[in-house]
């Protein structure tokens, strides 16, 4: 029924006003009583062997909403309402910007995939940290907050820019993310190079710790598929020197060429981050180097190319404690949670497993010992 509406409907809309209008029909069913609940009920039923424990924090289970979605966490209870275990806001900046210009988002239709360059398109750091405060939630999840830099701040101004952007809004996390891996802010990846990035990583650390008093907000790095192996070892252990909670891999690609896509030349050839199912191997790759590296000592996110429960489980064994997406939900509509929770359930069922922790990691651990 959904892919009916979704050819006849979104696939001949321009694809940010259709986000614009799905969006405003989840945010709306959310403050309806009787269809939140109805909806609840339907795209959202629990599975008690999901439940989950990531850096301190229980979730219903492992499978979140990726950042990118809900920029200015104004739909975090129509989210959870559709199923999400936690839900990823942002990319929020320490300032208001409106982002690249129009058109800046693209479907790639026969790729199941997205190309962005929305450029961190957000209302601030100030505004959603006020959004936050005064929230009333009507389910319980889990939030994270990713920050990144504001466009027009230069890179020597770089950590000033995410410490403000943490001092605001910190409080309000359950978990905070350092995103310094979308391709569309000129400069923001060359703070994945270490040298950069230690200070900047150091410095939000300290901010949260000094705003935020009786917890410690746990706090997380965002890669791009694009870093070299050798560079994702670097992050890696970069992030257990500092003492960082978990690393999510990974952002959108760059890359074309080396990833058979069938969609049109025209599509392919916009600049800008490709997200979906042609992410999926690399992104998996890039998982596994870092559950082989520091597995033990990090909690890891998948996030990159998950469409089906498979591609779900198939995270969790390679490493991942938690799972996201994005890009699917385009493409498979408003049952995908449920289809993703039903069939880890049934995966976890008939594995050896006792429990989805149990699981975590198993296959890196099997090829390590061989």
């Amino acid at each position: 029924m959904y892919k009916l509406f979704f050819d006849l409907v979104f696939k001949r809309m321009d694809p940010e006003r259709a986000h614009h209008l799905a969006f405003r029909w989840i945010r709306t069913a959310a403050r309806i009583p009787v269809l939140r609940t109805f909806g609840a009920a339907v795209l959202a039923p629990r599975h008690k062997e999901l439940r989950t424990e990531a850096f301190g924090l229980r979730m219903h289970g492992p499978f979140g909403l990726a950042a990118g979605f809900d920029k200015n966490a104004v739909a975090i209870d129509g989210m959870t309402m559709l199923g999400f275990d936690h839900v990823e806001i942002g990319t929020v900046t320490a300032r208001p910007q409106p982002g690249n210009p129009r058109k800046r988002l693209f479907r790639l239709v026969a790729d199941r995939a997205l190309i962005n360059r929305m450029g961190f398109n957000n209302e601030g750091s100030a505004a959603v940290a006020a959004r936050l405060a005064a929230r009333n939630p009507v389910f319980r999840t889990t939030v994270g907050v990713n920050i990144g830099k504001t466009k027009v701040v230069p890179e020597d101004e770089a950590v000033a820019d995410y410490v403000a952007s943490t001092e605001r809004l910190a409080r309000h996390a359950d978990y905070l993310v350092v995103n310094v891996s979308s391709p569309n802010t000129p400069g923001l990846r060359s703070l994945q190079a270490t040298e950069a990035l230690r200070p900047l990583l150091t410095a939000v650390r300290e901010a949260a710790d000094r705003t935020v008093t009786g917890r410690r907000v746990p706090l997380l790095v965002k890669i791009a598929p694009d870093l070299a192996d050798e560079d994702v070892d670097a992050v890696a252990d970069l992030a257990v020197e500092l003492g960082l909670d978990g690393i999510i891999a990974t952002n959108t690609t760059i890359a074309r060429d080396t990833l058979g896509l069938r969609s049109a030349a025209a599509l392919t050839a916009e600049t800008g981050g490709l997200s979906g199912a042609p992410l999926k191997e690399r992104s998996l790759e890039v998982l596994r180097r870092l559950h082989a590296r520091v597995g033990g000592d990090l909690t890891l996110v998948g996030v990159g190319g998950i469409e089906t429960a498979d591609d779900a489980w198939q995270r969790i064994l390679a490493g991942a404690t938690l799972v996201q997406g994005y890009s699917a939900f385009i493409y498979r509509g408003p049952f995908w949670a449920r289809a993703i929770h039903r069939g880890l359930a049934a995966r976890l069922r008939d594995s050896p497993y006792a429990t989805l922790a149990e699981a975590v990691g198993a296959d890196t651990r099997k090829q390590a010992a061989r």
